[in-house]
């Protein structure tokens, strides 16, 4: 909401996400880049850097052999590759206690389908074409933060 807001309120200004950090840098001096949409588009781009690897893991077939409907194994290594170094020990322990409220992959993959019944080679297809045009934009926003030093590494 606060990256859609700070567009909203002047869509020629802030034309790319480039723009928004830059004129927010000019703008909120040394508190920046830990306010406004700045930082909410930091933990969106973590946030989906979590989901892509999450779906990367498993189009790419890594699964428990003694469970392979649970997307644990997937979602642990999502969270260690994308949020881990970002969070302090209670979130840490919190989101190790929620992998066992996840879906089963089967359900996640129907859900991705929008309810419909697809064959799995089908559904890990979309994946695998959703992210290969999905990672390439996140590594550019990912570069963008790096060359302007505007990602923050403190724990949440």
């Amino acid at each position: 909401q606060k990256i859609r807001a700070v567009y909203d309120s002047n869509p020629t200004k802030f034309k790319t996400l480039q723009n928004i950090l830059e004129v927010e840098k000019e703008m909120h001096g040394s508190a920046w880049p830990k306010t406004g949409a700045t930082l909410a588009l930091m933990w969106l781009k973590r946030g989906l850097k979590f989901m892509l690897v999450l779906l990367q893991s498993i189009s790419d077939g890594e699964r428990d052999e003694e469970h392979p409907n649970l997307i644990r194994v997937n979602a642990m290594k999502a969270y260690e590759i994308a949020l881990k170094k970002y969070h302090g020990w209670m979130l840490q322990k919190l989101f190790m206690g929620s992998v066992y409220a996840l879906p089963y992959k089967s359900d996640l993959l129907k859900a991705l389908e929008k309810g419909k019944e697809v064959k799995e080679e089908e559904s890990i297809e979309k994946i695998h074409q959703f992210l290969s045009r999905v990672t390439p934009i996140l590594d550019a926003i990912y570069e963008m933060y790096i060359k302007m030093n505007a990602e923050l590494s403190y724990k949440a």
